[in-house]
């Protein structure tokens, strides 16, 4: 498994956590949402997916990696 920590703008409830959550998942991979700092820690399969279409799918739920 690989990690990465993303920076992602335009987060702010319950919502937004289930929203990235949700995609992470959809993707094979974990999320765990900070809303206090903003960024989103993903743990992720290298064989399965990567780090664009991970960006892609937070970006789809229409917030912004910065």
């Amino acid at each position: 498994m690989s990690n990465i920590t993303l920076n992602v703008q335009g987060m702010s409830c319950g919502h937004c956590v289930s929203s990235v959550e949700g995609a992470m998942k959809n993707l094979g991979a974990e999320a765990k949402v900070d809303l206090s700092k903003g960024s989103v820690s993903i743990s992720y399969d290298e064989a399965t997916t990567t780090v664009e279409a991970i960006k892609e799918a937070i970006e789809d739920q229409g917030y912004d990696i910065v």
